[in-house]
């Protein structure tokens, strides 16, 4: 007799989507929630635009601060390290901020989020010492918990008929944000220099000359926080209200939410697993292939900003902070198109790993162009066909980031169970936190080196980005061609 098909044992390489011939593949894609869904895009938004905003002028602000006391070589570890801590401190604390998601609720986090970006991107742009620069960036980290938090309910939202959809359109809102960020960077930067007429009589942008741009994402994220608070709607079933932790008011004993385990639910399919259940061999590939690219794309990017900076005799272009800026944003804009018009079509044209695979492998003729710019810019300085070479490498830039829907979708795969998204996103999330805390010093450290030991002839640096693809691609080899299932 042969078995209930609901009876049957799932091992972790079953696939979760069917072939074409299956009842499963047939399926109707389930619409979309865009009513919420389009505020988690908003959300998506302002995240990337308060952490890019520092690109194009964070060269020049450590160079204007002197801690570097003119050595250029130095500038690229500062910048780096700058970077490096926001992804420290958020390493510390999202997985408790994603835990306690699953006890007081989603939005709640979200609000405690976006207030933090705020107040930290205000407290940025007034900062005259490097230390205040590192107060503010490590503030930024440590009240992040929307990363993680905004995963998880993009899960809750959808199933596996509309995901891909959703993770199509979610890099179009990090990659605005992303646009944004550097070109609001790079144009007001410095306002009371380069726009005298309007802002030359401001004492204020005078003393603080990069208040101005952080000031923009900081006001977004604070407008986002109105939005948020009024419209979105909770995801989850709370398991206690937030005043129920507040110190000062009497309340039954309840499990720590960073401690202990959720409250136990009706059913052992319904009930968040142990932390130590999250440590399986799919959550971990899962988990090894969005830190694979996170490492890759941290290390590009900081790094990028810092090449084109950095004077062409040394190993860069000697590009100005506006130019930088709108090459950022231009990046941002190709990514952003890219994405809700090729991702879902390439997915199911090509099939999760592949596409995977062909995202990462487009990473190492985009590290490849960089040393090839600064060849190509040592004769006659920054010529047309400089410019060309820049437009391929942003096209390259733009396939490289098919690769971080598919990372999402193998996480979201691999939970032990729909209660468990939660925690297995924010297990994913810290993991790549620590990933991009020692990406941008290890990369900016090796450029610095680079260019002051000319070791391999400047191009060292390079080297070690080639290496970190190699080993993403090991990684990747270890993906199932189909998603897990429970």
């Amino acid at each position: 007799m042969s078995p209930d098909p609901t009876s049957q044992q799932l091992d972790e390489e079953t696939p979760l989507l069917r072939s074409e011939g299956n009842a499963t593949a047939k399926k109707p894609q389930t619409p979309l929630p865009w009513r919420q869904f389009s505020m988690l895009l908003v959300l998506q938004i302002a995240e990337p635009m308060t952490a890019q905003v520092i690109s194009p002028f964070a060269p020049q602000l450590i160079r204007d601060i002197g801690i570097t006391h003119g050595d250029e070589a130095l500038v690229s570890f500062y910048v780096g390290l700058l970077y490096s801590l926001f992804f420290a401190t958020e390493a510390l604390t999202i997985f408790h901020w994603s835990r306690l998601s699953d006890y007081i609720g989603r939005k709640p986090v979200l609000l405690i989020g976006l207030f933090g970006l705020s107040l930290s991107m205000f407290c940025f742009g007034l900062s005259k010492t490097f230390w205040s620069l590192v107060i503010s960036r490590c503030l930024n980290g440590a009240l992040n918990g929307n990363i993680g938090v905004m995963k998880s309910m993009t899960a809750e939202m959808t199933d596996s008929t509309n995901m891909a959809r959703a993770w199509a359109f979610i890099p179009l809102a990090w990659s605005s944000g992303s646009t944004l960020g550097p070109l609001i960077g790079g144009e007001l930067a410095r306002p009371a220099d380069r726009f005298p007429n309007i802002f030359g009589g401001s004492e204020f942008l005078k003393k603080y000359p990069y208040f101005l741009p952080c000031a923009v994402p900081a006001t977004v994220s604070a407008l986002t926080w109105i939005v948020i608070f009024l419209y979105l709607k909770e995801t989850t079933t709370p398991q206690i209200s937030i005043s129920q932790l507040l110190p000062w008011k009497k309340r039954k004993v309840v499990p720590s939410p960073a401690l202990g385990p959720p409250p136990v639910s009706s059913s052992i399919n319904d009930k968040p697993v142990p932390i130590r259940a999250l440590f399986v061999r799919r959550v971990l590939i899962a988990t090894g292939s969005y830190a694979g690219i996170a490492l890759i794309d941290i290390a590009f990017r900081t790094v990028q900003p810092v090449f084109y900076a950095t004077p062409i005799l040394f190993g860069g272009l000697g590009l100005d902070t506006p130019t930088i800026g709108t090459i950022l944003a231009v990046q941002g804009i190709v990514n952003g198109v890219m994405q809700p018009l090729a991702f879902a079509r390439l997915h199911d044209i090509m099939g999760v790993k592949k596409l995977w695979l062909f995202a990462v492998t487009c990473t190492l003729p985009m590290v490849a162009l960089l040393p090839t710019l600064n060849t190509l810019a040592r004769p006659s300085g920054v010529i047309q066909s400089v410019w060309y070479v820049v437009a391929l490498q942003i096209a390259l830039v733009g396939c490289t980031k098919f690769a971080y829907g598919i990372s999402f979708m193998y996480i979201t795969a691999a939970s032990p169970n729909r209660a468990s998204v939660g925690a297995t996103n924010s297990f994913a999330q810290v993991i790549v936190s620590v990933i991009r805390t020692v990406g941008p010093a290890a990369a900016n450290s090796a450029f610095s080196i680079s260019i002051e030991k000319q070791y391999l002839g400047g191009n060292l640096v390079y080297c070690v980005m080639a290496s970190m693809v190699c080993m993403a691609i090991g990684v990747g080899a270890l993906l199932p061609r189909t998603m897990w299932t429970n």
